[in-house]
Formats: C-alpha cells, structure tokens, sequence
C-alpha cells in the first residue's frame, strides 16, 4: 500500500472480549495479504502513553473521577496519535488498535457519567481527524468476560477496571451496544463468546468485505 493512505482499525469490548488475541491475529492476516499492519493498544502505544496507562490501570487515577480519568486518556490517546497512528497511516501502513476512543465514550461516559458532551469535544482535541475506518465490537456477557479476566490474570490482581461490580460492567456493554446502534456504518457487532477460531474467521469475512477495493489493489 506504499503511496496510498493506510487504514485505521479498532476494536472496542468489555473486559475479557478476547481483543488481543484477535487483533493479533488480524494483523497476522493482512500481513500474510502483503500489507505493513501495525498492532498497538490503548491506554499506550507510544511511551508517554504506556507511562499513563500504568498509572491509570494501576488505580491511582481512580480518585480523579471519570472526568479526570478521561482527560488522562485523551491526553496519552493525543500522543498515541501523533507519534504512532498517524505516521503509520500515511506511509500506507494498517493499524490495528486494541481499544480506541469509544472505549472512552463508554468507560467514562456512559458507564462513568462523565457529560458526553466533555468527551466529545476532549475526542476532538486527541483524534482530529484520526477517526476509526472500521470499528469491531466484541460483545460479550459480563459475567463471561470477568470470568475470562480472571483466568488469565492468574495470581496478578485485577486492574482499575476489572475491579469495578458487575453492575458497572453491565452498564459498560449496554453503552458499548449504544454505540454501535449510532455508528452502524462504523461499527461491526460480532459474539466474543464463540471459539477463537471462529470468531477470527467471521472478523475477516467482515474486514474483507469492508475493504475488499484495498485487498484487491493490494494483490494486483
């Protein structure tokens, strides 16, 4: 894709969606299509960024408040942009984020009861124009994901969020859904709760068929 604008990719969910692992497997994919993909995530990507991600997911944060913990997130996320997604998209490179602004919109808006109308425009300052070319929610139970969570983090405690009561995660995967109900362009919906395997199939399927123009000029 040298001489072209790369794409911008996202995934959103709730705690134990499984998004690493399919975001790692979709840059798999689209190298093995000759394409420079990029895996990166949020909070992080750029070292300033993984600075703040440590104090946030570390609980330190938490007395800010939403509002405090969103400014913080917008203000890695800016860096993020700027040091990393942006340069990588125009050298034709695809990235492949794990999270991105609608996990602000949710965490800390709906879920958090920061005014949306704050994030909103706290969005506009870190992204620009930086916006999402396809977004990949992966819904899943609450109660699975935690359980997920949990599994993997072994004897390590959970993090700022993973801590919160189901409560709030049910809030979070109501918002999540809220989202992608006002950015169905955006904002593909697939079942986190289906075997690894599959749900990296069905993920390509969608991504393939989204981009299908790019994946062809890439193979000609």
């Amino acid at each position: 894709m040298t001489g072209s604008r790369g794409r911008f990719i996202t995934f959103e969910g709730g705690e134990g969606a499984g998004k690493s692992t399919q975001v790692a497997r979709l840059v798999a994919r689209l190298k093995a299509h000759g394409i420079e993909a990029v895996a990166t995530r949020e909070p992080g990507g750029s070292p300033r960024a993984e600075a703040l991600r440590a104090f946030i997911l570390s609980g330190r944060a938490k007395p800010l408040g939403p509002v405090g913990e969103a400014v913080l997130f917008s203000a890695a996320r800016a860096d993020h942009v700027d040091v990393l997604i942006r340069p990588a998209i125009a050298r034709g490179a695809w990235v492949v984020c794990d999270r991105f602004s609608d996990s602000t919109r949710a965490y800390q808006g709906a879920a958090g009861a920061a005014d949306p109308a704050l994030i909103e425009a706290l969005q506009r300052v870190a992204i620009a124009d930086m916006d999402p070319d396809m977004t990949i929610l992966m819904d899943i139970a609450p109660e699975i994901g935690l359980a997920r969570a949990e599994q993997r983090r072994g004897a390590d405690g959970a993090d700022r969020f993973e801590g919160e009561g189901i409560a709030f995660h049910r809030a979070l995967r109501r918002a999540f859904l809220d989202i992608a109900g006002r950015a169905r362009k955006r904002i593909v919906v697939v079942d986190a709760s289906m075997e690894a395997d599959a749900l990296e199939a069905q993920i390509w399927s969608r991504v393939s068929e989204r981009f299908a123009a790019d994946l062809r000029k890439q193979a000609s």
